[in-house]
């Protein structure tokens, strides 16, 4: 009786967090520079996808703006390339090939912190190319305000339909009935 009541109690005090794995199809004549309504959150993964005349590389901020591959963070050409998001704050790729990041190759995501509230994730992804294929939580809103489509303007706060608190709940109702039913038998 002692295991689960522990049980119970660990499962009401985790709260549910769901990662996203956002794909992008990483290709010409597509501008990647309009995140404003994608969600990129910390515990997410980002996956881009990309045939061999293509590269990736995560730059820094003026590099970006630049389109210069000179000093890349990181290189990556292995056609489907994982990364983790694992801190807040922006992230900048390009594709390093001659006239791909000046022709729109090029892509900035700002990663916001998870939240511990149960919640839902934007039903849509406003990035070309990209589809996040998992539920999340949802996101602390940017601590300052921006004026919504701007150039490099953090995304807003998702709008859920409530699916993950259902979850949630039906979870705790079914853990409480749970517990009450073995304490009676105890």
């Amino acid at each position: 009786m002692a295991i689960a009541v522990a049980l119970l109690v660990l499962l009401l005090a985790s709260p549910a967090v769901h990662a996203v794995t956002h794909t992008v199809t990483w290709t010409s004549g597509v501008d990647y520079t309009s995140t404003a309504n994608e969600v990129y959150t910390v515990g997410d993964t980002i996956v881009f996808n990309y045939d061999s005349t293509h590269s990736l590389d995560q730059v820094s901020a003026s590099d970006y703006a630049s389109c210069n591959p000179s000093s890349p963070i990181k290189s990556y050409s292995d056609g489907k390339t994982s990364i983790p998001l694992t801190t807040p704050g922006p992230m900048y790729f390009i594709c390093p090939t001659p006239g791909h990041c000046p022709g729109g190759m090029k892509l900035q995501i700002n990663v916001v912190a998870a939240s511990s509230t149960p919640g839902t994730s934007p039903t849509t992804p406003s990035t070309p190319g990209a589809t996040p294929t998992t539920p999340s939580t949802p996101d602390t809103p940017p601590a300052t305000p921006s004026t919504p489509g701007t150039p490099n303007s953090p995304p807003p706060p998702p709008k859920g339909n409530g699916a993950a608190s259902i979850f949630a709940n039906l979870i705790l109702g079914t853990m409480l009935v749970l517990g009450s039913t073995i304490a009676l038998m105890g």
